[in-house]
């Protein structure tokens, strides 16, 4: 899928211009030079790391900055400047627009290291060393002032080579994958492996500076006639850094068929260059990180701890990584029989599981291995090299996402290899079969009797991980001799946590992005107001503390967290049906993004970016038939048959997005903007569907709940990103409201016959209750209080609120207004914010009331829950820490979401 290109981002916006093409929005022409007059005053946005320490050895950061409706038109410039009020250059363009074409949100690069920033309207410095691409030769030629990458355009080869001066650091970077044709659920000894090199398939350059560029490649991995398991790299280079940062992607197509030993099992998958070793032997270094910022610290050719000294100066001189004197200074006895030291060619260092890794080397290939160390968690670092250049690499959440291994191959001889393996060819192969035989579920009515006792929602062939995609990210460095251990352990600090710059909350609530007016900044002012924080913080702390002590790491698993717990054996249930992982079932991902933007958390922050990358990639197919869909939660993240919108919904993508310009989630968003399509392959309640139907193009049944909210959510996105379909979203956008709003119950008429040609619904003859407990749950709040904020439709307003007001009504009330009540309902603790959204917005004192009653006292969690963990440990438990068997993630996504928008919307009503 093609990414969307910057230039045809600023066309589209050139071409939707004036305020007056947008005349249903929000505001005529008058209110909106008002707003923009306010604006001129606007104060600077005042940018900060997420986590101290600035930039690092990091080679840049882009930040994604908002804007309050009609405060800045497209041509506005940027301007940065540090502390002392030096001008910092900054790159800078639109990600997002007001429907009257003011920006909304846009993206600024920065390759300084200063401390705290100031962004303000000017003209940004350019830097001293710009970022600068070359395409025309045969090559793509990227400078950043320090070093250059040649990036090739077909063939296996993604990076030709990387030089700093003259001087060639590293080459022929390329992908390598080893399949596994068969697996051998009995260990007989007969594994075979094939190998496979990438294929470039398209090259494309999204940006060329000066302070950042990007360039994508496209392609397969290939052996002979065989291409599969599609990849999309992305370089990121910035002006002046010595380093670049690779985020790679790869779409599992092959095939595991239950209950077959034969297949297309990954035993290995990595990114692999080539290393010039000029030096001699001595000189040439090798650093690899253990725990934190440790580091193996040796030599190819060692010459300390030998029976002779060289000399302490020339000992230290190797330890610290600096160039020898020559050999003739030394102790002779020494100088004489360098012949007789060993040359150690080859490390390992292979992570197999979260809690160990152990490192290995030996002198070549066919020699035997020796321990060189261990420890728990490495940190995924590397160097090779000496004085005349080196390269470092790194992979990030390298011992979360294991089984994970680097390599250095062959450091004594002219050319050394290291290898990132994202997959390590030493664990198990990768093995994505589903995981039982069906026991009998062939039918329907057998499949709901099994959802009736596992909660799993199974169908034959849908347990399927043909589609499911994963991005990891990587950083590189061409070094122009080893590096001092202080620069070694910035290095290493930016693999494991990159360097996010960051908007702060005051600028995230004050341009009214997410939903205007839901979230607030965090206010203990009052015991009630500190008692809910304190709660929030209690939960927020929980689930990290979980995801630590269950071990809720892995290539495939880590950022996801667990469903439901199971008090009996003080385990969550991750091995009972629909209890296990959770995929993002009523939304935990928006608690945690709503809790970052109020806060500013930096452990918020780097949670929920992990579940972001996780939900959106492995939860949701990218190829085959449901490709648009995710799948509901459960044992295997892919293995239930309910593929829906509600899990693929683009809601959870945006803020990541937003605020951090991260294409390949950009990439996520838009390839759902077709996913209306997807109703024509699967009907989401075939299985409880008692009336006739049958997919149609002009009559599509989908629900204006969890699915159109899945589907306005990417419309939205592509519309206010000015997309390359961003005319068809912001009429599908607009066409859908005006029909949900135009059906005789609105929101409670439940769902509609949808035309994948008009993209309308037809509008019911028949008035129909059809409400459902997760209609609005997964984000739909969120999604309509943005829209009702954009477009001036005053209807789908009054439908939208009139749901809220009745969700949590008597049935008596319920009745007496739509002529039955709404049957039995769950979730009113997490409805309470569609009640305090209706107060706001209606002015009703007794929604308000309401709201808090509901929050405190329906369902839930209450002030009487326990608010605390117990302590657990062996024979109980499989490893010691604690529990609080009163928490399920259900419970906590909707009281996370209601105390924060509840808490913005009637503070300062609370009983």
């Amino acid at each position: 899928m093609a990414p969307i290109p910057r230039r045809s981002l600023l066309k589209a916006a050139a071409v939707a211009g004036a305020a007056a093409q947008f005349s249903w929005a929000l505001g005529s022409t008058n209110a909106q030079a008002a707003v923009r007059a306010e604006a001129a005053d606007a104060d600077p946005v005042t940018l900060d790391w997420l986590e101290d320490g600035g930039l690092g050895a990091a080679p840049g950061s882009t930040v994604g900055v908002p804007w309050p409706k009609g405060t800045y038109q497209e041509d506005q410039t940027f301007a940065l400047t540090d502390a002392d009020g030096t001008a910092v250059p900054v790159q800078s363009w639109p990600i997002a627009y007001w429907p009257d074409g003011s920006l909304k949100w846009t993206a600024h690069a920065v390759s300084s290291d200063s401390g705290k920033l100031t962004l303000t309207t000017g003209e940004p410095a350019a830097p001293d060393q710009k970022v600068t691409v070359d395409k025309s030769g045969g090559t793509i030629d990227v400078s950043t002032g320090v070093i250059t990458a040649k990036i090739g355009k077909s063939g296996s080869t993604l990076v030709k080579s990387v030089t700093r001066g003259s001087t060639e650091i590293a080459k022929n970077g390329r992908l390598v994958l080893i399949r596994q044709p068969e697996i051998e659920d009995e260990d007989q000894g007969a594994e075979k492996f094939e190998r496979f090199e990438s294929a470039i398939s398209e090259v494309e350059v999204e940006q060329e500076g000066p302070v950042r560029a990007v360039v994508r490649i496209d392609g397969k991995h290939r052996k002979g006639d065989r291409s599969w398991l599609p990849f999309s790299i992305r370089l990121y280079f910035y002006a002046g850094a010595d380093s670049f940062r690779m985020v790679h992607t790869i779409t599992f197509d092959g095939t595991q068929e239950p209950g077959k030993a034969s297949g297309d099992f990954i035993r290995g998958l990595g990114v692999r260059f080539t290393v010039p070793m000029r030096d001699a032997s001595y000189d040439r270094h090798i650093r690899i990180g253990g725990d934190e910022t440790g580091l193996l610290r040796e030599a190819v050719k060692g010459i300390t701890g030998l029976r002779r000294d060289p000399g302490a100066a020339v000992q230290a001189a190797q330890f610290a990584g600096e160039k020898l004197p020559d050999p003739s200074t030394w102790d002779q006895r020494v100088t004489t029989r360098l012949q007789y030291i060993p040359e150690w060619g080859d490390y390992t260092l292979a992570q197999l599981s979260a809690d160990g890794f152990t490192l290995r080397k030996r002198t070549k290939k066919g020699y035997g291995w020796i321990g060189a160390g261990g420890g728990k968690r490495a940190s995924g670092f590397g160097y090779v090299g000496g004085p005349s250049g080196g390269f470092s690499f790194g992979l990030r959440d390298f011992w979360e996402k294991f089984p994970a291994q680097l390599d250095i191959r062959d450091a004594h001889t002219d050319e050394a290899e290291v290898t990132l393996w994202l997959w390590s060819p030493e664990a198990q192969p990768m093995d994505l079969r589903f995981y039982h035989d069906g026991m009998g579920q062939d039918t329907y009515a057998e499949q709901l009797e099994g959802l009736n006792i596992t909660y799993e929602d199974y169908e034959p062939g849908f347990g399927t991980p043909y589609g499911i995609a994963r991005t990891s990210e990587l950083l590189f460095w061409a070094n122009e001799s080893t590096p001092t251990p202080e620069k070694l352990a910035e290095q290493v600090d930016a693999v494991r946590v990159l360097p996010q710059l960051a908007a702060p909350p005051k600028q995230l609530i004050k341009a009214k992005v997410f939903g205007p007016g839901l979230y607030s900044e965090p206010d203990r002012s009052t015991t009630a107001k500190a008692k809910i924080e304190d709660h929030l913080d209690f939960l927020f702390t929980y689930y990290k503390d979980q995801v630590e002590m269950r071990r809720w790491y892995g290539f495939w698993d880590y950022g996801d967290i667990m469903h439901s717990y199971d008090p009996v054996r003080h385990q969550w249930r991750y091995d009972v049906g629909g209890y296990a992982w959770d995929n993002s079932e009523l939304s935990p991902d928006l608690w945690l993004w709503f809790a970052y933007i109020r806060s500013g958390r930096a452990d918020i922050f780097r949670f929920a970016e992990a579940m972001t990358r996780h939900t959106g990639e492995v939860d949701v197919y990218h190829l085959g038939q449901w490709a648009g869909l995710g799948t509901r939660h459960g044992v295997q993240h892919y293995a239930d048959s309910a593929k829906q919108q509600r899990i693929a919904n683009t809601t959870y993508r945006r803020y990541y997005y937003f605020l951090t310009a991260d294409e390949r989630v950009g990439d996520l968003m838009h390839a759902n903007v077709d996913s209306d399509e997807t109703f024509l392959v699967l009907d989401p309640i075939r299985k409880i569907r008692t009336e006739p139907y049958t997919p149609d193009r002009h009559a599509l049944s989908i629900g204006f709940g969890t699915d159109w909210s899945g589907l306005v959510s990417a419309w939205l996105t592509e519309w206010e990103r000015k997309g390359p379909k961003w005319e068809k979203a912001k009429a599908r956008v607009l066409s859908t409201m005006e029909t949900i709003a135009g059906q005789p119950n609105g929101f409670v008429q439940g769902s509609g016959l949808y035309d994948l040609d008009t993209g309308k619904f037809a509008i019911a003859t028949t008035p129909v209750v059809g409400v459902s407990h997760l209609s609005a749950v997964f984000g739909l709040n969120e999604l309509c209080a943005e829209l009702i904020d954009l477009v001036d439709m005053p209807a789908f307003k009054d439908a939208y609120l009139d749901y809220c007001r009745y969700f949590n009504a008597t049935k008596a009330e319920q009745a007496a207004r739509y002529g039955s009540n709404f049957g039995t309902l769950l979730l009113f603790q997490g409805h309470s914010r569609l009640d305090a959204y209706a107060a706001v917005q209606t002015g009703d004192a007794k929604l308000a009331t309401r709201a808090w009653t509901k929050f405190y006292s329906s369902d839930g969690y209450t002030e009487s829950s326990p608010w605390k963990t117990e302590k657990v440990s062996g024979p109980v438990t499989l490893v010691p820490g604690s529990e609080a068997n009163w928490v399920y993630t259900n419970d906590t996504a909707l009281y996370g979401l209601a105390a924060i928008e509840n808490l913005a919307l009637l503070g300062d009503k609370m009983p």
